[in-house]
């Protein structure tokens, strides 16, 4: 009976966290509408300090700069603060003349790698303006993006926006167009809760904003930075939100081993916020339990879940035709990624397949994630995902 029951619990949470959640969130979200208390385009907004830690970034930090050169905000200011963490390439040279043509454009070189988070600490200490946007190199702006992020913060009521993140040069010779996927769902995710509650789940690290007096100093160990500071503006009693029209562009992964190593850094980080926010779980906050537990708590755990609906159907595939069938099915998909891998290897990319091999690489980092959790997390220094894969 005891297996029966583990069974039926964690197929029923696998099942909440990817298909129930997400159809009650667009059913509660057919009746609200998002955020209009903002600035207008015909008037004012708000300056904004943009933020960058970058590290080796020479074949994209020009592009970066000039995007938010050209961006629009009237009647706004712009500031740019650059921190290089040590980088080796021709990155500091780049930043170097760009600042000699452009006066709002400032940089610190770090001559020891010290991590995003800390570099971000530093540099709010620099900023001046009340709003900032934190951003990643490799993530262009639109010539609105500013101006779409900047807008809402006439709502004294919110205190982060998270951009609207689209991909570039998708491939089915890897993973890129399952990975914009997955992207893809999660944005609409995001702006379901956010009009909902106002509990947006952790904005997408590459371009968000927020008041910076609600900006709070990433520990120096912690992977996952953008999810804390989203969870401490919500914990402060302020809207986390995402603006679909506050459009950026990346180059969205191709290569899984590169994406797997990135995912099972962000998973380690997934579980110390998971120990650090664990009370959240239970929160007064209107919204903040439910969406935290559904989007992320299960989410992260979906590989005990996973197991354990395997372990459990294998004990009872002796006595029960129906786990027997189960189990079969369980084991199909299993192999699944090893058909795509052998497929791949003679240059037939099943798009399908490559969507099953994703999940289970997904759930295998977030796995590995909590290994390295467990291990210990001694540094946040990151090394950037290869570029054009």
């Amino acid at each position: 009976m005891i297996f029966i029951a583990i069974f039926w619990i964690s197929f029923a949470a696998l099942m909440h966290t990817y298909i129930v959640y997400p159809v009650v969130l667009a059913i509660l979200a057919s009746r609200k509408s998002s955020n209009r208390n903002c600035h207008h385009i015909t008037g004012e907004a708000p300056a904004v300090s943009v933020l960058m830690a970058v590290h080796n970034e020479q074949d994209v930090i020009e592009d970066k700069i000039k995007s938010i050169l050209t961006s629009i905000l009237p009647g706004g200011r712009v500031e740019i603060f650059v921190g290089s963490d040590a980088s080796t390439d021709s990155t500091n040279e780049i930043l170097e003349k760009l600042a000699n043509e452009y006066d709002f454009l400032s940089f610190v070189f770090f001559e020891t790698r010290r991590g995003k988070s800390a570099i971000i600490n530093e540099l709010v200490k620099l900023s001046r303006e009340d709003v900032i946007v934190i951003s990643d190199a490799n993530v262009i702006f639109d010539r609105h993006t500013l101006f779409k992020l900047a807008r809402h913060f006439r709502n004294p009521e919110i205190g982060l926006v998270d951009s609207h993140m689209m991909h570039r040069g998708l491939k089915k010779s890897g993973i890129s167009i399952q990975e914009s996927a997955y992207i893809t769902r999660e944005v609409r995710i995001k702006y379901f809760e956010g009009i909902i509650w106002g509990t947006m789940m952790g904005p997408f690290g590459g371009c968000y904003a927020l008041r910076r007096e609600l900006y709070s100093e990433v520990p120096g160990s912690f992977l996952v930075d953008d999810f804390y500071i989203c969870m401490k503006v919500i914990d402060s009693g302020y809207k986390a939100i995402l603006d679909p029209e506050a459009y950026v562009h990346e180059d969205v992964s191709n290569s899984l081993g590169e994406e797997f190593r990135r995912k099972v850094r962000i998973a380690a980080g997934n579980f110390q916020n998971l120990k650090q926010f664990s009370a959240f779980m239970f929160s007064g906050i209107r919204g903040l339990s439910f969406s935290f537990i559904s989007h992320k708590v299960l989410r992260w755990l979906g590989p005990f879940f996973l197991a354990a609906v395997f372990l459990s159907a294998l004990w009872l595939s002796p006595e029960h035709d129906f786990y027997r069938y189960i189990l079969t099915l369980q084991i199909f998909i299993l192999l699944l990624p090893i058909i795509d891998y052998v497929l791949g290897k003679i240059k037939m990319h099943i798009v399908i397949l490559r969507f099953v091999t994703h999940f289970i690489s997904m759930n295998l980092a977030l796995l590995a994630g909590f290994v390295k959790f467990l291990i210990g997390v001694k540094s946040n220094v990151w090394h950037p995902t290869r570029r054009n894969q």
